[in-house]
Formats: structure tokens, C-alpha cells, sequence
């Protein structure tokens, strides 16, 4: 004989859980008089027959044709009023879930004219927070007949919805601010998001509290990454790490930076953006006659190097050729204990 709740009750913070079905496997038998008791951040939905019946606020409430009048279909005075009938009863949490995280798993791509490449990536990350504001509707729509209901089950969905009105906020306040204007702004941008996201949260159910950014700034891709995406063409990446190699090697000329760290890193995104920022208006100069360097250097290459030739053309010491070559990433040829390098060796590892 199934079993008939008496009393039905979900005594959790639900600290981590928006809903829980009672039961949560099966359907619930209760009757007319069953005590459900709500607490203060709860709210009771009934469903019967994929049918939501009606929901109960905080309290101790008594299951009657009165605050359920939907009963009257299945229960009538034909079998009494103690008559079991079958529901599954959604408890959910009305508590705001505050301090969710998030932030941009890739950089956000900006139009930054005038300024160092003229496109910026963005990163960012901070909080939000938000309450599920109707209950039937969300159990509704997104939980169906899950047993519980996490926050781990709708978080990645959230994230989307926020990142996608950030993108697009960004690239709406990009069209008339640069990217120093735009750091400036985090407070009016997180609110023009909230405003944004608000309706595709109540589509389901929810209400956006906040959202708060709380770092926006320019991503530290390298340019490896830059021409991976499509951003930089060949002349100017092998620009880009001749002007880093040239850079590091005039703040290290005894070599401590190492070769392979000064060229293999690349010169990030960052940096590009950063001296931009902060009006450094003879950084494109500096870049223009580092490349130009490296253009008058790699024309005076010879057929065959020794590492100390090498290291002339690089602007590095010795042992730092010597140590890109037995890591490998230079490639060279060991005749007895003397190492030779090639022209196209050379311009290969140049390129990356």
C-alpha cells in the first residue's frame, strides 16, 4: 500500500539548490488535510499530471478545495474528503544567490582606431547575483521533473546570457570610446548589462539582481596568439618578435633573460595596448625602427652562422644562442664540438 503524507515539509537552507522535488523519486500520496509547511525562503508548487496546480508561500498550510481549487476535478464527495490523491510538490529557494562568478573565458574583441593595432582584447571578470522571482514559471519551463535542481545544473547557462550582453555592450560603447574610456566606465557598463539580460532572465523565472565588473582590462595574449586568430598578418608578427627580442635584449645585454624567453614569448597584446594607454605616442616609432632593424639585419645574414655571428645579428649574448640551440628551438648542425647555423635556420626560428 503506497504510502499517505501526512505532512510534507523541506527542512534545507538550500544553499547551493534552487529547487527540490518531494518526493524525488515517484509521486507523493497525500489527501485532503496533509499539512504542508513552507519556510521563509520557500515557495511550494503542486503539480498533478504535468499540471501545476497552485503554489503555497512561507507557512503551515492545510491541503483543502479552497487553496487548491483545482482538487475539485479529482476529488469529490463521491469518496469523501479524506480520499488520497497523487502530486509532486516543487519546493524552491526565493533567496537571492548572491556572489556568482564570472568572467571571459576568451578576450573580447574592441575596435581601439588610432591606437596600437587598432583593435584591443578585453578580459573581465567579476560577480552577479540573482533570485528566482516566479516559481511556477520556472519549474515550469526549466526544471521539469528533475528530482533536485543546482546551481550547478544553470550557472554555465547564466554565464552565456551575461557574457553575450557584455560582448555586445562592449562593441556598442567601442564604436565612440576607446579602450581607456571604456576601463573608466565599468560602473555604467555593468549596469547596461543588467538592464540588457533582464528579460532573458525573466523568461524563465528570474530576476538579475546585480552584476558587477569587477576588472576590465587589456588581455596579455602573445602575439603566437594574436596570428592564431587571425589578427596579424606575417610581416607584422615576425615585427613583433623582433621588436621584443630587441627590447629584451637591451634591458638584458648579458643575456639573463635567455633568448628562447625574450623571442618565444612573443610580445603580448598588452603591452601594445598598454603604451597606447598611456600616451606613449613614440611607441609606434620605436616599433617601426625595430623592424626596420630587424629588416637591415636579416638582409645581412650570411649562408652559414657560428653562434657568436648569430648572436651579433640577434643582439643577445653567446650562451643564449647556445642555449635556444639545446633546447632546440634553434636548429643547428654540430660539427665536432663547433655548432653552424644556417641563414633559413635562422629566419625560421625568427618567424616562430
Amino acid at each position: 500500500m503506497a504510502r499517505i503524507f501526512d505532512v510534507v515539509e523541506y527542512p534545507s537552507e538550500m544553499a547551493d539548490e534552487l529547487v527540490h522535488r518531494f518526493p524525488e523519486q515517484g509521486i507523493a500520496d497525500l489527501r485532503l488535510g496533509s499539512q504542508v509547511i513552507v519556510r521563509e525562503s520557500q515557495r511550494a508548487v503542486f503539480f498533478r499530471d504535468g499540471r501545476a496546480l497552485d503554489s503555497f508561500g512561507p507557512g503551515r498550510h492545510t491541503i483543502t478545495t479552497a487553496n487548491i481549487p483545482l482538487l475539485v476535478d479529482w476529488v469529490g464527495k463521491l469518496f469523501n474528503d479524506r480520499t488520497p490523491f497523487t502530486a509532486e510538490v516543487y519546493y524552491v529557494s526565493m533567496r537571492e544567490f548572491v556572489d556568482r562568478k564570472w568572467g571571459t573565458p576568451q578576450p573580447i574583441l574592441v575596435r581601439n582606431p588610432g591606437m596600437g593595432l587598432g583593435v584591443a582584447l578585453l578580459q573581465g571578470f567579476g560577480t552577479y547575483s540573482f533570485q528566482i522571482k516566479d516559481a511556477q514559471q520556472f519549474v515550469t519551463q526549466i526544471v521539469g521533473a528533475q528530482g533536485a535542481y543546482r546551481m550547478v545544473d544553470i550557472e554555465n547557462r547564466l554565464r552565456t546570457m551575461l557574457l553575450s550582453k557584455l560582448q555586445d555592450l562592449l562593441g556598442e560603447t567601442g564604436a565612440t570610446k576607446s579602450v581607456a574610456e571604456l576601463i573608466g566606465l565599468v560602473e555604467e557598463i555593468g549596469a547596461g548589462v543588467r538592464a540588457k539580460a533582464q528579460d532573458d532572465f525573466a523568461a524563465v523565472g528570474l530576476l538579475l539582481k546585480s552584476f558587477y565588473i569587477g576588472s576590465l582590462k587589456p588581455s596579455d595574449k602573445s602575439a603566437e596568439e594574436l596570428r592564431a586568430m587571425g589578427m596579424l598578418d606575417m610581416q607584422t608578427y615576425t615585427q613583433l618578435q623582433a621588436a621584443d627580442a630587441m627590447r629584451d635584449a637591451a634591458q638584458n645585454p648579458s643575456g639573463g633573460a635567455g633568448l628562447t624567453a625574450g623571442i618565444g614569448a612573443g610580445m603580448g597584446l598588452g603591452n601594445v595596448i598598454g603604451q597606447s594607454l598611456q600616451g606613449m605616442t613614440g611607441a609606434q616609432g620605436a616599433a617601426a625602427a625595430g623592424a626596420a632593424a630587424g629588416s637591415t639585419a636579416a638582409a645581412a645574414i650570411p649562408s652559414v652562422m657560428t653562434p657568436a655571428e648569430a648572436a651579433q645579428i640577434l643582439k643577445v649574448s653567446e650562451e643564449d644562442v647556445v642555449a635556444a640551440i639545446t633546447a632546440g628551438d634553434l636548429k643547428a648542425r654540430k660539427i665536432g664540438t663547433a655548432f653552424r647555423i644556417s641563414k633559413e635556420a635562422l629566419e625560421a626560428f625568427l618567424k616562430g
